[in-house]
């Protein structure tokens, strides 16, 4: 089963509006002690996308998300187009609370303590007795049916993100020559030693670099191995990318043997 994950915090960026989600980033403080030779982490970010219908009925705006008190339950997830998703790690929300302010909070208990208490009659007390009883039993059939509404409205919200998240990353690689199986951020890409001894032929380098020029993008994919990012093949397009400046690269994988 796909892990649980929970967020308390304001948004550290401005929220992003898409077709059927939104997304804002959150961060939280890293683990305490790290294990020994890596470097301690102060803080880890996320990147949270949240179906529209779920934040639209927080009240929430782009404005009051950045200081709003927010809690997030969800699931990590690593199936997100890069440029989607800046933080360290994807969270796909499927309940989003506001919380309580802390000092509209404090304000509240002291107003109460300073109410002074009211003397009341027998008569009125009994009326007041009775009074809550029938709000009760006014109130109790309708309490019910509103709680299993937004239990039901909660279930859906997070493979409606997942599919949203799915179609863009389709239709981001639709764009990209055939066989495509991702995008690859270009400083990503290892470079072996025996690539960089060679020089590509220039007239066929020069040929790609038109290619791009004309539709912006490259012709074929680089090949990469699956982990490492070590380029196996495609070191001409390697330097057409570098050439004009691309910071993302069509990418197929050959996996580890």
């Amino acid at each position: 089963m796909p892990h649980k994950i929970t967020l308390t915090g304001s948004a550290t960026g401005p929220l992003r509006e898409y077709d059927r989600y939104v997304a804002f980033d959150m961060r939280e403080k890293g683990s305490p002690s790290a294990p020994k030779g890596l470097k301690k982490s102060t803080f880890i970010s996320y990147t949270v996308f949240v179906a529209k219908k779920a934040f639209n009925k927080t009240g929430l705006t782009k404005k009051s998300i950045m200081h709003e008190k927010i809690l997030i339950q969800g699931e990590p997830t690593l199936d997100i187009p890069i440029d989607e998703c800046p933080g360290e790690v994807g969270v796909i929300c499927f309940q989003i609370t506001v919380l309580p302010n802390k000092n509209d909070k404090e304000k509240n208990q002291s107003e109460e303590k300073k109410e002074p208490k009211q003397e009341v009659s027998p008569s009125s007390e009994a009326s007041q007795n009775t009074e809550p009883k029938e709000q009760e039993e006014e109130q109790a059939p309708v309490s019910q049916p509103v709680a299993k509404e937004e239990k039901k409205e909660v279930k859906p919200i997070q493979p409606e993100v997942q599919q949203a998240l799915t179609e863009e990353k389709k239709t981001t690689l639709s764009n990209q020559p055939k066989g495509t199986q991702d995008l690859l951020n270009f400083d990503d890409i290892i470079v072996p030693e025996e690539f960089l001894k060679t020089r590509p032929n220039p007239e066929k380098t020069q040929k790609v670099i038109d290619f791009v020029n004309r539709t912006g993008r490259l012709d074929e994919p680089l090949t990469i191995e699956k982990g490492s990012k070590i380029l196996k093949d495609g070191y001409r397009r390697y330097v057409v990318a570098k050439t004009v400046k691309m910071d993302q690269v069509p990418v197929v994988y050959e996996y580890q043997k």
